[in-house]
């Protein structure tokens, strides 16, 4: 069955949506929290970030629900975007172009996504906070995510 054939939801996309969240979290957090700062670069800081969008949108932070939000977020809502979005549409308008390349450009997406809409419009930042060490270290980690999450998303469901 081809990827773009397969049902929207059920108990196989459920599972390859949460492995393909879970293995990219991990990827992004190791990346951004252990590589970056072990070579000299920023650490990724992306529950800080989110407790900051909370204060914003309940008036105090809470960083249980950053902790959440920044999970959530990983293990559901960026795999729903390339399985659901971002995945069919390169296949229909972009067939032959590889995997890892459609991936890598919607992790570009997400870091326009995170540091432009969230941290800015949202949490009142400096749009890309500013385009200090932490912006390019967030912007190769959010690509990082997006290819980890695709190869499992691949692995599961060639097409």
């Amino acid at each position: 069955m081809a990827a773009t054939d397969r049902p929207l939801f059920g108990a196989d996309r459920l599972l390859t949506m949460l492995l393909a969240g879970a293995v990219a979290t991990a990827a992004f957090d190791l990346f951004g929290q252990s590589l970056s700062p072990g070579l000299g670069f920023a650490n990724l800081a992306p529950v800080p970030l989110a407790n900051n969008v909370i204060q914003v949108l309940l008036g105090a932070p809470w960083a249980p629900g950053a902790h959440a939000l920044h999970y959530l977020a990983g293990l559901v809502g960026y795999p729903l975007g390339w399985m659901l979005i971002a995945r069919p549409i390169a296949l229909r308008l972009t067939p032959t172009w590889p995997w890892w390349l459609t991936s890598a450009i919607y992790g570009v997406g997400l870091w326009i996504f995170a540091l432009f809409i969230m941290a800015h419009l949202v949490a009142g930042q400096p749009a890309f906070l500013g385009f200090i060490g932490i912006t390019w270290v967030a912007l190769v980690g959010h690509v990082v995510y997006a290819i980890a999450a695709a190869a499992v998303v691949q692995w599961r469901e060639p097409g």
